[in-house]
């Protein structure tokens, strides 16, 4: 097939960077613009220098549709004013990064609607969309540890979430929370029960589970945080997310292998595992790794991900390919760092 024409905008950050990264290895696709006004004139190896001998492509400040796919890689409320200033021709197909047009209220540009792009979820209308709204990378990891139980009505009233974001999580810009000396051997939580992620798990879950979300008064995050008690923290490594979460339930541990196992058999980067699980298993690929324990009446499930691939480029490019019609595989067959 004629090679998929590939435009990236914001293409500097950490999410652009891993996109690029996994398409100049892709073998279907040709780079058309890597869209970065600051670096302009730039090679892209100047910038992600994990590149460097590897490509000589150069950052530019052009923006046309002479392509068939648009990376979005710009910050949250950035797609939307990047579009409204900047047209696309209808026929581009369109991979927003950022939490712009992820929750149902916000989906519609130029007369269609963004698909909320989890393949486990939703790769039958992935596959027909225009228009995808990637995941956020907490929101990847714990959907993928509660689909299954939500598919067949098994979400509790209450469910428990501790989970642990490497440091790339934050983005490319310096912060105190950033900062190497304060994040080394250290540990925080943040945004504890109001993180903004709740509204995009909450809505995926509630498309499984109907009246899984409350109904009524409060905002979209208050109605979500009734449900799911999440504490984010940060962690003191560069990347992956690891969560612990835990319900109640009737399920024997053999019957919740026997519904996760089952859940994911046609989904090539989700897998369930019986071994204990660990983030370096994941780290560098796009897989989900979950685990699963019962403790008397709980039901512990943990998760693995990496925050910059399938909780954000590499589900990108998976959404790509099933968007063309390609093995959603096709450049993601990558190898974890092991040690």
């Amino acid at each position: 097939m004629e090679k998929i024409k590939v435009g990236i905008v914001g293409s500097a950050g950490y999410t652009g960077g891993e996109l690029l990264r996994i398409l100049i290895f892709h073998p279907q696709v040709d780079i058309v613009f890597a869209n970065s006004a600051s670096n302009a004139g730039n090679k892209l190896s100047d910038v992600h220098n994990d590149l460097f001998g590897d490509t000589d492509l150069t950052f530019s400040s052009d923006f046309h549709s002479n392509i068939d796919v648009l990376f979005l890689c710009v910050g949250h409320g950035d797609a939307k004013k990047f579009l409204d200033a900047n047209p696309v021709d209808p026929s581009v197909k369109i991979i927003d990064l950022s939490q712009d047009y992820r929750l149902r209220a916000n989906t519609a540009y130029q007369g269609k609607d963004f698909v909320y792009g989890l393949p486990e979820l939703n790769k039958d209308k992935i596959k027909e969309a225009q228009y995808i709204a990637n995941p956020g990378c907490f929101a990847t990891n714990i959907q993928l540890a509660l689909l299954p139980l939500a598919s067949k009505g098994l979400l509790p009233e209450q469910i428990h979430v501790n989970a642990t974001t490497g440091s790339t999580g934050a983005g490319q810009k310096p912060s105190a929370t950033t900062h190497f000396s304060w994040r080394n051997n250290n540990l925080s939580a943040y945004k504890s029960f109001d993180h903004q992620h709740l509204q995009e798990i909450s809505e995926s879950l509630d498309q499984l589970q109907e009246g899984f979300l409350p109904t009524g008064e409060g905002s979209l995050l208050e109605r979500a945080a009734e449900k799911i008690n999440f504490i984010p923290q940060r962690g003191d490594f560069a990347r992956g997310i690891f969560s612990a979460i835990y319900v109640d339930s009737d399920l024997s541990e053999a019957a919740a292998y026997e519904l996760y196992e089952s859940f994911y058999a046609n989904h090539p980067f989700t897998h369930v595992s019986k071994a204990n699980i660990d983030l370096k298993q994941v780290v560098n690929t796009n897989k989900s790794i979950i685990h699963l324990e019962k403790h008397g009446n709980k039901l512990l499930i943990l998760n693995a991900t990496d925050n910059l691939l399938k909780g954000a480029s590499g589900q990108a490019v998976q959404n790509m390919n099933l968007m063309f019609g390609l093995d959603e595989r096709e450049g993601l067959r990558l190898k974890s760092l092991g040690f």
